[in-house]
């Protein structure tokens, strides 16, 4: 019996999580990186460069993949850069997103859309899912604005909220890489010790996401870790791990960066409804950081880290 393996397509495919996600599946699927500026070859993976500018080429390039399952990671994630760019921040977080979803029903295809844990004021700790969302930003609002075309488009989609972090390429480092990085050097990195959130494993991400998937889970979703840390202890606890000197890891408060946009001082949210789900936890900090450092060994993460 030939079982045919499902396709996949990952939008923002030199990113990230859409590296990570790639890597982490593509045994088990075909997967499509779909790239947008920057050019990549990646072993067992196809990349292919998406037409982004018109919606009937876009739409005839992914009839031609035709995926099973669209994984839209790409958006423009800078807090900073969507506020100075409010019209850009709309075309690429909300429109894109919307395109994507309108895609993925006109294709039968399962559509999964990353979303982000800024959507609160951080007046109160692990908000749920169904706690009214309070944007602070034009990052926030736009990703916000998504999350409800994508639901009225199609309420099947599978809607993530999380924030995560784990090995990148060497063009674009995760929050942890730029801690191990600095530290590593010898030079001091600054973090907020009141600035705080929930964040989890891309690894422990991606796992958690097909199991819902396979679940037949749709609606919105915090898939996030189960504790609640600072900035600056989470770069402590990651020091520690690595065995590497802590000393060079400072706390700061965010009124010493008064030029940052206003965001929440609290990103923590809850993962009670998706621990539920699957009946079990997502892992402590500690779990977490010792998994990270188990992969730094791994050969798909070296892939990712010599891009």
């Amino acid at each position: 019996m030939n079982l045919r393996r499902k396709k996949v397509l990952i939008t923002g495919g030199s990113g990230l999580l859409a590296l990570n996600w790639a890597q982490a599946i593509k045994e088990n699927y075909e997967v499509t990186l779909g790239l947008h500026q920057r050019q990549l070859i990646v072993e067992g993976v196809e990349c292919i460069t998406l037409d982004f500018t018109s919606y009937d080429s876009l739409f005839g390039q992914l009839r031609a993949i035709a995926p099973d399952i669209i994984i839209h990671t790409a958006g423009l994630t800078s807090v900073e850069g969507c506020e100075n760019d409010p019209a850009l921040a709309l075309s690429i977080n909300t429109e894109l997103a919307a395109t994507m979803a309108k895609i993925g029903v006109a294709l039968s295809a399962k559509f999964i859309h990353i979303s982000t844990d800024h959507l609160f004021n951080g007046s109160v700790p692990f908000p749920f899912e169904k706690t009214p969302p309070q944007p602070l930003n034009e990052y926030a609002r736009t990703k916000l604005l998504a999350e409800r075309e994508i639901t009225a488009i199609n309420p099947d989609a599978l809607i993530i909220r999380t924030n995560f972090f784990g090995w990148g390429p060497s063009y674009r480092a995760s929050f942890s890489d730029s801690i191990l990085n600095t530290i590593r050097a010898g030079k001091d990195i600054y973090l907020f010790e009141d600035v705080y959130f929930t964040p989890i494993l891309i690894q422990s991400l991606i796992m958690a996401t097909h199991e819902i998937l396979e679940a037949g889970v749709s609606g919105v979703i915090h898939i996030v870790g189960d504790e609640r840390i600072s900035k600056y202890e989470f770069g402590r606890l990651l020091a520690k791990e690595f065995n590497l000197d802590s000393n060079n890891i400072k706390p700061i408060h965010f009124a010493d960066k008064p030029g940052l946009t206003r965001r929440p001082m609290d990103l923590s949210i809850s993962n009670k409804k998706v621990c539920s789900l699957l009946n079990r936890s997502l892992g402590d900090i500690p779990s977490q950081l010792r998994m990270l450092h188990e992969l730094e060994s791994d050969s798909s993460i070296k892939t990712i880290r010599e891009l």
